[in-house]
């Protein structure tokens, strides 16, 4: 009695550890050393993951009445669990990553938003993109067609700017050489001197003076 007594406490840091968890990932840790693990610790850390390592039949109690439940089967032999209340995909990802350089680090198994996945279900939920990185992606590809509008209408305006500069260009010369033609045809066009009338020529006679 005496015994469970002081476990209990242990029970409820576990329990109140995974209230409210997007996530809790099992690992296997056995054969990392020292360094790889206070490395793995402060990169969980530094990522807002809690990364504990409890007794097995503590973490079962802790689950029991939860979705992490699930994980009983797996919880055998040294375990690990990594907690994530906020980035449902964090602790698989970082778990992925940090294993391509310590091999002994291997996942057991997960409850991500309430779903179980084995050691390669999670191995696929460690290749989904950041939510930073979703969020860029949709972000890009609204920005896309605006772009591509944009594109368009400024083409459609330098053409059409330059298929006016050009008709300007092509009409200021039909411009010219047309008052060129005209002012050519005024200077080639002959004086016409008005011959006097018969009555005109009579009165201006100098015979028609005598008389």
């Amino acid at each position: 009695m005496a015994n469970v007594e002081l476990k209990q406490p242990m029970v409820q840091e576990i329990a109140g550890c995974v209230d409210g968890a997007q996530a809790v990932v099992v690992v296997d840790y056995r054969g990392l050393n020292v360094a790889q693990d206070t490395e793995l610790r402060k990169q969980m850390r530094d990522a807002g993951i809690t990364y504990k390592v409890y007794k097995n039949t503590l973490m079962k109690r802790a689950f029991e009445g939860t979705d992490f439940a699930q994980l009983d089967p797996v919880l055998e032999g040294p375990s690990a669990i990594a907690v994530s209340k906020d980035d449902a995909t964090a602790p698989a990802r970082l778990i992925a990553k940090f294993a391509k350089q310590a091999e002994a680090l291997e996942f057991k198994a997960g409850v991500v938003e309430g779903g179980f996945y084995d050691a390669e279900g999670m191995a696929v939920i460690a290749t989904i993109p950041t939510r930073e990185e979703l969020l860029g992606r949709l972000f890009g590809s609204m920005q896309s067609p605006i772009a591509s509008f944009a594109r368009v209408i400024n083409q459609i305006a330098e053409n059409g700017g330059a298929q006016v500069e050009e008709a300007a260009a092509d009409e200021a010369p039909a411009e010219a050489e047309s008052n060129l033609a005209s002012s050519s045809e005024e200077e080639a066009k002959p004086e016409v001197v008005e011959e006097p009338t018969a009555v005109e020529a009579e009165s201006e006679s100098p015979e028609s003076a005598d008389a």
